[in-house]
């Protein structure tokens, strides 16, 4: 593997590609360390060091944004904006015909999507923006702080703000697509590896030096790497339905007669519904941090729900997991458009008929590889949250699930990409 990535860089076009996406990472991690216009970066140093052992306020958006959004830098938000675009555009398709009918245009609709999807993340940038700088002025954000990270509340100031962070989510997207054009890999993909993969190296750190010792860090580390083991075995297993395509003459030429199959993987899902399942449990922890916190309900929200080792946190996580999995995977895979794409193209399942009972077949085995892997999902979502709790260290770190399966899954299409160009130039990629 490491002749491999010599050769990568001994071939100057893979090279200047890898070069490239390098750049571009170094990049984003620069920007995350640049404060914005109108906040005090030393007040800001001085409530996260106050706060840090119980601030677990947006911390889906600060593990993507590498740790940006706590820092109130020009790169706050991360790619999380986009993120939730992306989402919302592929869920919209089920609710707007025209959006599905974009979808099935080609490169054309799909170009369309893309534009829209730009532009809802431009007003979720907004809105997010504003409700973080909303939260850091009022004292929500850095609970306990004695310092104020705005000196300058005035209109023009919050405004300047809203859009130099809006400004940067767009610089994030833009850097993403660059990637993907020319360097190596999914451009926004590789930004969120690069944030999680950021924040790795201060919370083992705190792990071997702070309240858990070298004992408590082995045992960490052991997991992670028992963990990575499963995540790399399951998002590498897939079914695979065999598909015969039958003779056909078009003019004087005979197509068809080829075997093929359709690779169904265990986890369609992705990490989607651990994403969906965190948003959701954070609205009423976000809702509560507004409230009186001396109220009843306030006071249980942050008990059960807002706590990552309540009881009842963990079961509606669990909950949450499951059903967003069967709901994400409904939506994204259609049995009944694939059983009828195949039968247009003279497409059949070996033993089963064309049309309704190619839809039902596919629904039948889709249903049953979806409840594997939705148990997959939750179980390592959960693993290491309740192993954590068990040796008694702080959850607030980046070893969760949603971190580990978009590091392994990101690195691993990442390493698939540049295989493939090797074997493209010298027909032996990483694995002999």
């Amino acid at each position: 593997m490491l002749s491999a990535f010599g050769r990568a860089f001994r071939t100057p076009d893979l090279r200047r590609k890898l070069l490239f996406t390098i750049a571009i990472m170094a990049i984003f991690r620069l920007g995350s360390f640049i404060p914005t216009p109108g906040v005090s970066y030393p007040n800001v140093q001085q409530c996260i060091d106050e706060t840090a052992s119980n601030n677990d306020l947006l911390g889906l958006v600060n593990l993507f944004s590498g740790g940006a959004l706590l820092k109130l830098s020009v790169f706050a938000l991360g790619i999380m904006p986009y993120i939730t675009a992306s989402i919302i555009i592929q869920l919209l398709r089920v609710v707007i015909p025209r959006f599905e009918a974009l979808h099935k245009e080609g490169q054309s609709g799909t170009a369309k999507l893309t534009q829209y999807t730009r532009y809802l993340t431009i007003a979720l940038a907004i809105l997010q923006s504003t409700t973080i700088i909303t939260t850091a002025r009022t004292g929500v954000l850095f609970q306990g702080c004695s310092e104020s990270v705005i000196p300058n509340d005035s209109v023009v100031n919050l405004a300047i703000m809203v859009i130099t962070m809006t400004a940067g989510t767009g610089l994030i997207m833009w850097l993403g697509e660059l990637i993907t054009e020319r360097g190596v890999g999914n451009g926004m993909s590789l930004l969120i590896f690069t944030s999680i993969a950021a924040s790795f190296p201060s919370a083992l750190w705190s792990i071997a030096g702070g309240n858990g010792g070298v004992g408590k860090f082995i045992v960490v580390i052991a997991l992670c790497v028992v963990v990575i083991g499963l995540v790399v075995f399951v998002e590498q297993s897939q079914r695979r339905i065999p598909v015969q395509y039958a003779k056909r003459m078009v003019g004087r030429r005979m197509y068809g007669g080829s075997s093929t199959y359709i690779p169904i993987k265990i986890n369609m899902a992705g990490v989607i519904p651990i994403i969906f399942a965190s948003s959701l449990l954070a609205i009423p922890g976000l809702i509560a941090q507004f409230a009186d916190q001396s109220a009843g309900w306030v006071q249980w929200v942050s008990r059960n729900l807002a706590s990552q080792d309540a009881p009842l946190h963990i079961v509606l996580y669990t909950v949450l997991i499951l059903f967003f999995c069967f709901f994400y995977t409904a939506i994204t895979f259609n049995p009944d458009e694939v059983a009828d794409n195949m039968k247009t193209y003279g497409g059949f399942i070996p033993g089963i008929r064309a049309g309704r009972p190619t839809a039902e077949y596919l629904d039948y085995v889709i249903t049953r590889i979806t409840s594997a892997g939705s148990l997959y999902l939750a179980i390592v979502a959960l693993i290491p949250t309740i192993a954590f709790i068990m040796l008694n260290v702080s959850t607030n770190i980046p070893f969760g699930g949603s971190s580990i399966l978009i590091v392994v899954g990101v690195g691993l299409e990442t390493v698939k990409q540049i295989d493939s160009q090797l074997q493209q130039r010298h027909y032996e990629g990483f694995l002999r």
